[in-house]
């Protein structure tokens, strides 16, 4: 089973030519609204994997959070630890480019009442694999994978977008996701460090296994057996919104059901591409038949 404490968005995404540069204003016709988070993201690519996947996490008392649930619902996603607070639904502006590029702007909203107490005793097992991010407080997060730790929990924590965990909380930690940028500020002095490097890095962290996501050159693990990376499935994006949490929910997924680290991996990349083919970041045509035909297409695996 994956329990996700996570985050709950409504998206509301905007397309352009260009994005807009620093004082510029640019038109387009219109907008979109799609059911997002980080949390929500990789708990929907879980349970169309064929995870069981339940949701602890939190939404406002405003228009929003019903297609938000209804969208978890859908995906086969466990929402009664979902509570409903005194807040807006956390909520994301998401604008994108034609070449797939995007610049995403997100109000908290209900993810920062949510609370590690609604994380009950009878989720947490030795069965049980814990997803994290870091769109809720630091100090649930923090109080969450200790209590996973203590339970004989797998503890995967995506440090995205960036936060400052304690060192600590980092050790408990089985599995350590970041993209180049927040693997670098995780590990603060990079200078002329490889991904080879930064995985390695992440991995002496955590417990011991280490994942950088490099976007189109796909991805790179540091682990006790050795280091490899995975390139990116060959795509020509729609846009990359939703790209880590496919990744990071896929990836969970296979290795809740006992696949090994590498084919979980290239599973996960290759969720990671189909998303950035499809509008939103929980679109009901990423599932388990679709990774399963695509699987043929992704490049061989490289060993550093």
């Amino acid at each position: 089973m994956i329990v996700v404490f996570g985050s709950i968005n409504a998206d509301l995404f905007f397309s352009f030519r260009k994005l807009p540069r620093p004082g510029e204003t640019v038109l387009t016709d219109g907008y979109s609204f799609c059911p997002g988070g980080k949390g929500a993201n990789q708990a929907a690519a879980a349970a169309r994997d064929g995870a069981e996947v339940r949701f602890v996490g939190a939404v406002g008392q405003d228009t929003n959070a019903a297609p938000c649930l209804e969208a978890l619902h859908a995906a086969g996603v466990d929402t009664e630890h979902v509570h409903a607070v005194d807040a807006v639904t956390g909520t994301a502006v998401i604008s994108v480019e034609e070449s797939g590029e995007n610049q995403i702007l997100v109000a908290s909203g209900a993810n920062m009442k949510v609370s590690s107490d609604w994380l009950a005793d009878s989720l947490l097992g030795s069965e049980t694999t814990l997803l994290l991010q870091m769109e809720l407080p630091q100090s649930d997060t923090e109080d969450a994978i200790r209590r996973a730790r203590a339970k004989g929990c797998r503890v995967i924590l995506n440090d995205a977008p960036l936060g400052p965990l304690s060192r600590e909380a980092l050790r408990d930690v089985d599995i350590l996701i970041a993209n180049e940028e927040e693997a670098m500020g995780l590990l603060g002095n990079t200078s002329g460090l490889e991904n080879a490097d930064l995985a390695r890095g992440l991995a002496g962290l955590c417990r011991g296994t280490g994942i950088v996501t490099i976007g189109a050159e796909g991805v790179v693990v540091a682990h006790e057996d050795g280091c490899f990376q995975v390139p990116a499935l060959p795509i020509h994006p729609l846009d990359t919104v939703g790209a880590g949490d496919a990744f990071c929910g896929t990836l969970a997924a296979a290795l809740d059901r006992g696949e090994n680290l590498p084919d979980s991996v290239c599973r996960a990349t290759v969720a990671s591409g189909i998303i950035c083919t499809l509008p939103g970041a929980q679109s009901p045509v990423l599932n388990g038949a679709r990774i399963d035909a695509a699987l043929a297409d992704l490049p061989s695996v490289v060993h550093i």
